[in-house]
């Protein structure tokens, strides 16, 4: 049988070795993340939201600041809203009864910028209730989770469709009134990145550098807290 010519050995070899390489360094950096998340004895932390919560790094940022003694879970569903009135509820979401069934004992609400839909304002009346609503669920848990409320960060810009003025004017004073209502800790993320229209390339997502923080407010509030 005519052997495989030298540089097609030279390549199969040259990609087994990547494999190996990758394989490696999958078990070092991704497989121990992965089981310190299932750790039975963490405290578990239910980070609930929207796209800024569920298609960024923000919670995995928060759980390598955490530490291991902490099992971080995102159960952001995007384009969700806090009224029940939209398109996709997040109460009514497959990603809530899963947070729920997670047990958690810290919960993280960052909910309210796809609230600021134009489509959606007529519906501002109830958004307080049906935040209400949200937070009782919680509440009910037999883990009997700390609650922390979420002001957003900033919409820069109308990019997506949704109004700067009215999450101002509206959104962010009606969470402030929920955590008042219901003695709740807030964190001000809202403040925190106002200055970094930047680190938001469509004026709503953050960037990795955002994620990152978004983090460091949600977890200098859980470690002060």
């Amino acid at each position: 049988m005519k052997s495989m010519p030298r540089n097609i050995q030279l390549l199969l070899f040259v990609i087994t070795i990547i494999a190996i390489f990758t394989l490696i360094i999958a078990s070092i950096f991704i497989h121990p993340i992965t089981n310190e998340k299932d750790t039975g004895d963490s405290i578990r932390v239910a980070c609930i939201g929207d796209s800024i919560t569920g298609g960024t790094d923000y919670p995995n940022d928060l759980w390598k600041l955490l530490g291991a003694n902490y099992a971080v879970e995102n159960f952001g569903v995007g384009g969700s809203t806090v009224s029940s009135d939209s398109d996709r509820p997040y109460i009514k979401q497959n990603a809530f009864q899963n947070a729920k069934e997670f047990q958690p004992k810290v919960v993280i609400i960052m909910l309210g910028t796809n609230d600021a839909n134009p489509s959606l304002e007529q519906n501002n009346a109830s958004f307080i209730a049906n935040y209400v609503k949200l937070v009782n669920e919680f509440q009910g848990l037999e883990s009997k989770p700390k609650i922390w409320v979420v002001k957003p960060p900033p919409i820069f810009n109308a990019e997506l469709g949704l109004s700067t003025q009215y999450f101002e004017a509206n959104v962010i004073p009606s969470i402030e009134e929920v955590a008042r209502r219901m003695n709740l800790p807030r964190i001000n993320v809202y403040s925190a990145l106002v200055k970094y229209p930047n680190h938001f390339p469509d004026g709503v997502h953050p960037d990795s550098d955002g994620s990152k923080l978004i983090a460091a407010e949600v977890h200098k509030a859980i470690v002060t807290g």
